[in-house]
């Protein structure tokens, strides 16, 4: 079973594994089996959703419509009609990360600087009220003083509520990381080095003298280069290059537009550097689940957030810290990147089940629509939605803006994200009911601009579903 490999401890009222490397098979004793479910997605899989009759689209927008869309839709440009000319078979753009700057309301700096009263007392009380700082995140962190990297640590359960275990709390799980690092991330040549340096003297100096043909030098069997057993660290060494090789051409594709993340300066580099070294730990510590295209997404956020604190040692500690969130925050997701465990109760399958019929309760004509009349099945735009925590969705400030619901939700992070997804489809409800399958199916796969604090505000009030809604454990 996956959950035994990984040991994913259980989760009473936090929504995420309640320790560093609870997810990652033998974080805390490395001398464990390696077995499991075998793989999952290869490394490289694309996570893009089905796309019938080879079709990939531009996006498509229209006058805003009444109804609950009317609040949502912003800056909709005409993009010609559904059926005419030859489909575009573009890869999916990204929104624009800069948001259009408005003027700024009196009353917005007011209700700002509010916000940022509200966080800062409540981080620097000794024992932290994490429900008051979850309604806090709910609507919204903000991004300056390190309010935001602070308070994601703590309600991903990184940083304990007391604040007088911090420092231990931190400098313990960097020294963790660290070692990780020296262990995992080492070439062949460089393991045999140490291996030789601590096996001390050589054996050969009593017989140096007796005449006689050379003696080879003993070489282990996991020592040998053409070795492919699975405990050869060259065999190892080979298969993460493969690896290795995913992820340095999905890093250099991560926010193409932020030169934070796809520069060619040092510091770029370097950022690209600290990810890569994330994600093939990752990789490593999970064989049953590796790498799978799109992780680099979920940890984009996390890695720019922590790496922009103003707080100079935590700065220079992210690479440590976004591993520890990294793998918390996959805890509550981990198994949508199983393909084994796609029809489970726990797979990728039943949690877009759950959205339908989330949509079933509040808008059943909607459902309908969709379902039955285009047949837009929800699996061809919800799957990279869930997968990627709608990290392909929106602008890069308003994912931020989202994750602050997300984390902040008590319910857990898929309970929020299913709320949005159902959101994101009322909000173009009207569209929908006028559009065939491959209107809909081009308006879903590249959702529009629309007014986050409302989307959010509609997910807020929707209906749970009661018969099949499960709380996340």
């Amino acid at each position: 079973m996956l959950k035994s490999k990984l040991k994913i401890p259980d989760k009473t009222r936090k929504p995420f594994p309640d320790r560093l490397g609870s997810l990652v098979a033998g974080f805390d004793s490395r001398d464990g089996e390696n077995g499991g479910s075998g793989a999952a997605l290869e490394f490289g899989e694309e996570l893009e959703t089905i796309q019938p009759n080879g079709f990939g689209s531009d996006r498509e927008f229209e006058e805003p419509d009444d109804g609950v869309e009317e609040e949502c839709a912003q800056d909709e440009d005409a993009a010609g009609g559904a059926g005419g000319g030859e489909p575009d078979l573009r890869a999916r753009q990204r929104p624009n990360t800069r948001e259009g700057s408005g003027p700024v309301s009196v009353l917005e700096v007011i209700a700002a600087d509010e916000k940022r009263s509200d966080v800062e007392h409540e981080i620097s009380q000794e024992e932290i009220n994490l429900e008051k700082l979850q309604r806090i995140a709910t609507m919204g962190l903000p991004d300056e003083g390190g309010l935001r990297a602070t308070s994601w640590k703590l309600l991903l359960g990184y940083l304990p509520p007391s604040r007088k275990l911090w420092e231990k709390e931190l400098s313990e799980n960097r020294l963790k990381y660290a070692k990780l690092k020296e262990d995992l991330l080492i070439s062949p040549s460089e393991f045999a080095r140490r291996k030789n340096l601590n096996s001390g003297p050589c054996e050969t100096e009593a017989g140096s003298d007796v005449d006689g043909p050379l003696r080879r030098h003993q070489i282990a069997q996991e020592d040998h280069p053409l070795s492919l057993g699975k405990a050869s660290v060259w065999n190892q060494y080979f298969e993460n290059t493969e690896v290795a090789e995913q992820i340095d051409r999905d890093l250099q594709r991560t926010h193409p537009d932020m030169k934070f993340f796809s520069g060619e300066t040092v510091i770029s580099r370097r950022h690209r550097e600290a990810m890569r070294n994330i994600l093939l730990l990752f990789a490593k510590l999970n064989p049953a689940i590796r790498y799978v295209q799109g992780m680099n997404e979920v940890l984009a956020p996390i890695y720019y957030v922590f790496s922009t604190d103003p707080n100079e040692q935590n700065a220079a500690n992210a690479e440590a810290d976004s591993f520890s969130c990294f793998v918390r925050l996959l805890g509550d997701s981990v198994d949508h990147f199983c393909q084994q465990l796609d029809n489970s109760s726990v797979g990728i399958l039943s949690t877009i089940s759950r959205l339908s019929e989330l949509l079933k309760t509040n808008d059943e004509e909607l459902w309908r629509h969709l379902e039955f009349t285009t047949r837009v099945e929800p699996q061809f735009y919800a799957f990279r939605w869930i997968t990627l925590l709608l990290t392909q969705e929106f602008s890069f400030q308003s994912i931020l803006r989202i994750w602050d619901s997300l984390l902040g939700n008590p319910f857990g992070v898929q309970d929020m994200l299913l709320r949005v997804c159902c959101a994101m489809l009322l909000c173009v409800k009207s569209k929908l009911l006028r559009g065939d399958f491959i209107a809909n199916l081009k308006l879903l796969q590249h959702y529009p601009d629309i007014n986050i604090e409302h989307l959010l505000q509609v997910a807020m009030d929707l209906t749970p579903d009661t018969s099949s809604y499960r709380l996340s454990l």
